[in-house]
């Protein structure tokens, strides 16, 4: 068989199956969260949110609003020397991000089993 052939039936085959494999991949909502600082942020993204008082408060001053909240929990760190604390049938998470303006916050979120809370914002 000539190369010539051969390169047409590995192209071909090349493509067979590179629409094989994004069929199967396209319609999932797979994540590769291997490292603890994804997992914690990605569990805390997925619950139900929600903003106790004194959150709600740093809120309504308008220095920071809800789209810096939703970055800092995509794209913050995790502070594990200072989470993990149980509070009642929670833990606390200590997040430090930065809003649009490029000002560091530091976010104080409470991970209930059911819920997530915004329990506190710090300015840094």
């Amino acid at each position: 068989m000539k190369f010539a052939h051969r390169f047409a039936y590995y192209l071909l085959g090349l493509i067979m199956g590179s629409f094989f494999v994004a069929a199967v991949f396209s319609g999932k909502d797979t994540r590769c969260n291997y490292f603890p600082n994804a997992r914690v942020l990605n569990d805390l993204r997925n619950k139900p949110f929600g903003y106790s008082d004194k959150a709600s408060l740093e809120l309504s001053k308008k220095w920071i609003d809800t789209t810096d909240i939703k970055n800092t929990l995509k794209f913050g760190d995790v502070d594990f020397d200072q989470s993990n604390i149980k509070v009642g049938n929670g833990k606390i998470y200590i997040i430090e991000g930065k809003t649009v303006k490029n000002q560091k916050i530091i976010l104080k979120v409470i991970n209930y089993p059911e819920k997530a809370v915004l329990d506190e914002i710090i300015k840094k």
